[in-house]
């Protein structure tokens, strides 16, 4: 009898027990309406401007449901660059309410920093994502693509000034060298249209701190003697504050590659358009790649990494769709290097 009262009791408890786990289970995640995206209208064509960057674009959308239970929902507008595919998308906007605004200058910066090339329209992905938890996936409303024509953020790098006796000895108005990393380490391409040119850096548009040198040695001094450059042509000039050295290189561009008639084994040489400040050519290209490079060499060359008009020190080639004949145009005139081509 007592085996058999001890087999009830167990029993019994291994149904509270039961009872209990089934009262404890929580709301069952169902599978939600993902939102609708009803503003702005597909097709959306954006011309990007500095004039119109603070206007405003609203983006509005219907709300995600039937999670099974009352969520708290984060809503992204998201871009997807071209060819990206999302894989790295840039929230323009965060909200939980249905809507939200942006400005122009804000979508143009997403694609400065995507690296787009400025002032070419680009074909860009929008969706709207819904999140309630980082340990839940996010859904996703269907892809709107929008068009946009980026420009190009000019961007305040450290810089020191070159004055000297090809601009009149005027620091405010002379060309500079500039610190893309901000590191004191300053690079850039000026032209020296005469032999034997003169001239010093300053810190700033003025004499108050400047630095030449004495001795001619590469290193720099503080009030040191007029640096001397040599041959007319486009000097390539290094600056190191912190070693207090400096360089300058004279520079002959030209174009190669297996889109030119002397493929990779000979340069085409360009020219120097002192009015526009840019080297330019004219060539019959078929399809194939090319490069820019100083001096028909490779230490100094440049290639595009991502194929959007901005130039890399041994960058990838530049490919060249289809044949015909084709104006090349490079800009050194910095801080960020620049090449143009156009089928004529």
């Amino acid at each position: 009898m007592k085996k058999y009262r001890l087999l009830y009791v167990v029993m019994a408890s291994a149904l509270v027990f039961a009872s209990c786990q089934k009262a404890e289970v929580g709301p069952v995640l169902q599978d939600p309406t993902v939102p609708v995206i009803t503003a702005p209208a597909a097709g959306l064509n954006l011309a990007l401007t500095e004039a119109n960057a603070a206007e405003v674009i609203t983006f509005s959308w219907s709300a995600a449901t039937n999670y099974g239970f009352a969520a708290a929902i984060t809503y992204k507008v998201e871009l997807g660059m071209p060819g990206d595919n999302f894989a790295t998308p840039v929230a323009i906007i965060t909200t939980t309410a249905l809507t939200g605004t942006t400005t122009y200058g804000d979508i143009n910066n997403a694609m400065m920093a995507a690296e787009l090339a400025p002032g070419v329209a680009a074909d860009l992905q929008l969706r709207i994502a819904a999140t309630i938890s980082d340990k839940v996936p996010s859904v996703y409303s269907s892809v709107m693509s929008i068009t946009a024509k980026p420009y190009r953020v000019i961007v305040n790098y450290p810089k020191l000034y070159v004055p000297g006796s090809y601009q009149g000895w005027a620091p405010a108005t002379a060309p500079v060298v500039s610190s893309l990393l901000s590191n004191n380490k300053y690079e850039g391409y000026i032209w020296f249209a005469d032999a034997g040119v003169q001239f010093k850096f300053t810190a700033g548009p003025n004499w108050d701190t400047n630095w030449g040198d004495t001795g001619a040695d590469g290193t720099l001094n503080a009030g040191g003697d007029n640096i001397v450059a040599g041959d007319p042509g486009m000097y390539k000039l290094n600056v190191d504050i912190p070693a207090l050295t400096y360089t300058m290189t004279k520079t002959v561009w030209g174009v190669i590659g297996s889109a030119t008639a002397g493929a990779w084994d000979s340069d085409q040489k360009m020219t120097y358009d002192p009015a526009a400040g840019t080297f330019s050519v004219k060539l019959n290209l078929i399809a194939g790649d090319i490069k820019f490079r100083a001096n028909d060499g490779w230490d100094i060359n440049f290639g595009d990494n991502k194929t959007n008009l901005s130039l890399e020190y041994g960058g990838a080639n530049i490919p060249i769709a289809a044949a015909g004949n084709y104006t090349i145009v490079l800009d050194l005139r910095g801080p960020i290097y620049t090449y143009v081509i156009t089928k004529n």
